[in-house]
C-alpha cells in the first residue's frame, strides 16, 4: 500500500500530521509531494521535512491512497502546481480513494470531481462545494465511493477512521 499526501506552506499542521504518522502506524509507505520536493512550513510556522518528492514527479499510478490536508496549503497549491487537479482525476477516475479534509475540497472543486456526490469540507467553502456540483453534508466525515472528506482538525479521528477502511484497517469506534 502506497500513499501520497499532497501539501505545502501553510498547510494546517494537525491536517498534515494526523494522517501521515497514522498511516505509517499501519506499515503504509507515505511520499510526501509539494510544490518544489523541498520542506515546506505549517499555518502555524512549524517547517516540515517530510517532502519526498516534488508534485510534478508525482505518478498518480503508483499509489493507492490520496491524502489532501487543509489549511491554506490547498490555495497555495492552486497558484503554485496546477498539475495537482490531474493527480485528483487520475485517482478519482481509476476508483482509489481520495482523502480530503478541511481547505482540502478547494483541490477537489479544482479537479472537477465533486459532481453528484456527497461531499463536506470547511464551513466556508459549503457554497463552493454546492457551486460545485456536490450535496455538502454537515457531518464530521462524509464517505461517497472513493471519496472521504471531513471539516476540521476536530473531525481527525472520524477522517482517519474511515481512511483506514480503504487500507484494509477498519478500525472500531469507541463505545
Amino acid at each position: 500500500m502506497r500513499t501520497l499526501i499532497v501539501t505545502g506552506d501553510g498547510v494546517e499542521d494537525a491536517e498534515f500530521t494526523y494522517p501521515y504518522y497514522r498511516l505509517q502506524e499501519r506499515d503504509v509507505d507515505v511520499d510526501v509531494a509539494t510544490p518544489n520536493g523541498e520542506s515546506f512550513e505549517s499555518k502555524h510556522g512549524q517547517s516540515f521535512d517530510a517532502a519526498t518528492l516534488a508534485i510534478e514527479d508525482a505518478e498518480a499510478g503508483e499509489y493507492d491512497l490520496l491524502v489532501l490536508p487543509g489549511g491554506r496549503a490547498p490555495e497555495n497549491l492552486r497558484l503554485e502546481a496546477p498539475g495537482v487537479p490531474d493527480i485528483v482525476r487520475e485517482f478519482d477516475a481509476d476508483d482509489k480513494p481520495i482523502a480530503s479534509i478541511c481547505h482540502g475540497a478547494q483541490l477537489l472543486i479544482s479537479a472537477d470531481v465533486l459532481e453528484g456526490r456527497d461531499a463536506t469540507g470547511y464551513w466556508s467553502l459549503e457554497v463552493d462545494i454546492e457551486n460545485a456540483g456536490a450535496n455538502f453534508v454537515d457531518e464530521e466525515v462524509v464517505v461517497d465511493d472513493n471519496l472521504v472528506t471531513s471539516r476540521n482538525p476536530d473531525d481527525l479521528p472520524a477522517f482517519m477512521r474511515e481512511t483506514l477502511t480503504f487500507v484494509g484497517e477498519e478500525i472500531e469506534s469507541p463505545v
